[in-house]
C-alpha cells in the first residue's frame, strides 16, 4: 500500500532538493501574491521559552 521508507535518509541533500524546488518555481512569491488581497491575519508564535520570556 505504501512505499518502503529509507532509513538511510540525507538530511542535507533532501533540504538542498527543497530548496531548490522552491528557488525554481518561486513558491515564495507566488504564495504571497496569491494572497496580495486577502485579509491581514497576525501569527502569535506561541508559547514563550522554558524560561518565561517571549522570543
Amino acid at each position: 500500500m505504501y512505499r518502503k521508507v529509507p532509513t538511510n535518509m540525507n538530511f542535507v541533500e533532501r533540504e538542498q532538493g527543497v530548496l531548490q524546488f522552491w528557488t525554481e518555481n518561486d513558491v515564495f512569491r507566488r504564495s504571497m501574491d496569491s494572497r496580495k488581497e486577502g485579509e491581514t491575519y497576525t501569527f502569535y508564535d506561541g508559547p514563550p521559552t522554558a524560561n518565561g520570556k517571549p522570543h
